[in-house]
This record gives structure tokens, sequence and C-alpha cells, in this order.
């Protein structure tokens, strides 16, 4: 009966191991529990700087001139 248990509990293990394996996996994949964000392109910042007014109009075209 305890060859049993034995066996039970080693199943156990093996999927607890397997969980806490995949939980690392997806950590790595994320940052500060916020998934990673891929970095927009330097044009596309530009863009939305101008949108929101940081930048003017003749600065928005210098740099996008450089960009290009």
């Amino acid at each position: 009966m305890l060859h049993g248990w034995g066996m039970s509990l080693g199943w156990i293990i093996g999927l607890l191991v397997l969980v806490a394996i995949i939980w690392l996996i997806s950590q790595a994949f994320t940052k500060g529990g916020q998934p990673i964000e891929k970095k927009k392109p330097a044009l596309d910042i530009l863009k939305e700087r101008y949108a929101r007014g940081e930048i003017d109009k003749q600065e928005f075209e210098t740099r996008k001139k450089d960009l290009l």
C-alpha cells in the first residue's frame, strides 16, 4: 500500500516541476508582470510627439529627414 502512495507522490511532484518550468518560461517573456512591448520605429515615435504637440512642424520635418 505504501508503494502506491510513492508513485502518486512522484507523479504529483513531476506535475509541480512541469508547472514551475512553464511559469519560469512565461516570466522570461514578461517584464515586471507586464508583457514586453516591441520597440516602435523611430518615425512612429516622432509622429506621436508631433501629434501631441511636443515638437513643431519644422522640428518634425528636420528629424523626419534625418531618419529617412
